[in-house]
């Protein structure tokens, strides 16, 4: 089988401050990680590989500095990695990122093989929009299995994979034919250190460097800031709220009486709360 997981740098979110001033996310001096998430498609990717056999190539879209995000997930196991970066590329959106990815995936099948499977993550943290998996399923015209919690199984004759899905009512299994995009929610496995000859193989690999070209993308104006509607107005820090919490004394009432007096505090502080359950309640 060949895989490829799609991944992101990004900032390290526990030390992301915001400019007091200007409101701007400072990212001077912040270290960069590979996002979280994808992580985790890439472990649940190794799994597969392991299980089955094959290849995973590691794709990802940013500046110069993202090939240390692929050396990382080359140490984890990987096989190959692809970086896509060029100057077309700067500002893009979700669109413009979907765009230009399933191209990259799209000339790696040429290259290397058509993916049976692409692996993402749920979302980034810097992003957390969720939309660039999904847009590069549509663009390539894959079946797109999102918010997996755990790959059942596989069937390479039938084309056939199982996995179980989290949804809002519950867990879903879905079975699909392949190809197909996954994303991965975060948890579902325990991602590896990586091995020693791992790490050693990952200094010497070569991460191929694509530009717009080299991935075959003829539509400059879908990628950048030409191909992307969505704008930043602002970015800021929701400032300390004015209203202070309030403090109840519990001394030795019960359970059911504290229950009760934080129900009236509710009630007495967001009064349409009250008006709106008790009509729930009559309907």
């Amino acid at each position: 089988m060949h895989i490829v997981v799609c991944i992101k740098q990004v900032p390290d979110s526990a030390q992301i401050r915001v400019h007091p001033v200007t409101n701007t996310i400072m990212r001077q001096g912040v270290p960069t990680i590979i996002n979280p998430y994808d992580l985790f498609a890439l472990e649940e990717a190794l799994q597969v590989r392991n299980r089955y056999g094959g290849e995973v190539t590691v794709l990802t879209m940013g500046p110069p500095m993202a090939e240390q995000a692929l050396r990382k997930a080359l140490t984890h196991g990987a096989d190959r990695a692809v970086l896509l970066t060029d100057r077309h590329f700067a500002g893009s959106d979700t669109l413009a990122t979907s765009y230009a990815l399933s191209q990259a995936v799209a000339k790696i099948g040429e290259s290397y093989g058509a993916p049976d499977i692409v692996f993402t993550g749920k979302q980034t943290i810097d992003g957390d929009t969720a939309q660039v998996g999904p847009g590069i399923a549509k663009r390539l015209n894959l079946q797109q299995l999102t918010y997996v919690t755990k790959i059942v199984s596989i069937d390479p004759t039938s084309r056939e994979i199982m996995v179980e899905r989290h949804a809002e009512s519950g867990t879903q299994m879905l079975k699909s034919t392949l190809p197909c995009l996954i994303t991965v929610l975060d948890g579902v496995n325990a991602i590896r250190r990586g091995s020693l000859d791992d790490a050693f193989r990952a200094a010497r690999s070569p991460v191929l460097k694509w530009g717009a070209a080299d991935a075959s993308i003829g539509e400059l104006t879908k990628c950048g800031l030409r191909g992307s509607p969505t704008v930043v107005k602002r970015v800021f820090a929701p400032g300390p709220r004015a209203e202070k919490a309030i403090q109840m004394e519990i001394n030795d009432k019960t359970l059911a009486e504290v229950a009760a007096e934080t129900v009236a505090a509710i009630f007495a502080r967001q009064p349409f709360l009250e008006r709106k359950l008790t009509s729930h309640g009559n309907r």
